[in-house]
């Protein structure tokens, strides 16, 4: 496959996957693969909806690590979007992924209503106008609020999701007040939740949460989960997800 300036082909070490990605762009970063390891219990021919698909991480993990009959990526960003639709090509999953590129905010007009089985997302963490703007545009828009906000993703989230349909997210915890708020505001019940560590001593760094459509009130807090053994490598548990133990 052709690539374009800045491009690489990175192996993603399982399943013989591999992603394209540009080295002047917003390449992905562990809260990715942490979630598609988290977004567990999919049933077998589910509908997927990765809201803000980035270069398509999530989808195409989730395209081997389930048995889901479709994978919707929506990724507003144009070249973006051209990058995961050749990825999907390159992997030969364009029959199970589907790379829209369309505003979050508004994909229920695309999509329509209570049509997804589950909803996973990596939004941007911040919000707009906080933390440097000093970016490239694509980055400012993978990072930061500027095309769609927090509410604008639990919201259309709410929307395409069936009945009892999950939802998975994962974000930074300073921002866990305003997503449990939001949640319960839009009918997705918190579920569980799994603070993430860099290590032992660290504060958090992530966050990890599922959601339920319509769902009783019951959260359940998960054991944590730390990323790195004091001497800098790898948990037993990290090594697990990125299929190296």
């Amino acid at each position: 496959m052709d690539l374009k300036e800045n491009e690489r082909i990175d192996d993603l070490e399982f399943e013989d996957l591999k992603i394209i990605q540009n080295t002047k762009g917003f390449c992905f970063g562990i809260d990715s693969v942490l979630l598609s390891d988290f977004a567990k219990n999919i049933k077998k021919n589910s509908t997927i909806v990765d809201l803000g698909t980035g270069t398509g991480i999530i989808s195409i993990l989730l395209s081997k690590k389930t048995e889901a009959k479709k994978i919707y990526g929506i990724e507003l960003q144009e070249e973006v979007c051209d990058m995961a639709s050749r990825s999907v090509l390159l992997n030969n999953l364009q029959d199970k992924i589907e790379i829209i590129n369309k505003n979050i905010k508004n994909i229920s007009d695309t999509l329509g209503i209570n049509v997804s089985d589950v909803v996973v997302t990596n939004p941007p963490y911040k919000k707009y106008g906080t933390g440097l703007l000093n970016e490239n545009d694509s980055k400012i828009i993978s990072r930061h609020e500027k095309e769609c906000t927090l509410e604008d993703v639990i919201k259309q989230s709410f929307k395409i999701l069936k009945d009892k349909g999950l939802f998975y997210m994962v974000h930074r915890p300073d921002r866990l007040v305003d997503i449990i708020y939001l949640m319960r505001k839009y009918k997705i019940e918190p579920k569980e939740i799994r603070i993430v560590y860099s290590n032992i001593k660290s504060k958090a760094v992530l966050v990890l949460i599922k959601g339920i459509k319509n769902a009783g009130e019951e959260l359940k807090v998960l054991s944590p989960l730390y990323i790195y053994n004091e001497d800098g490598t790898y948990t037993d548990e990290v090594l697990k997800i990125y299929n190296k133990k």
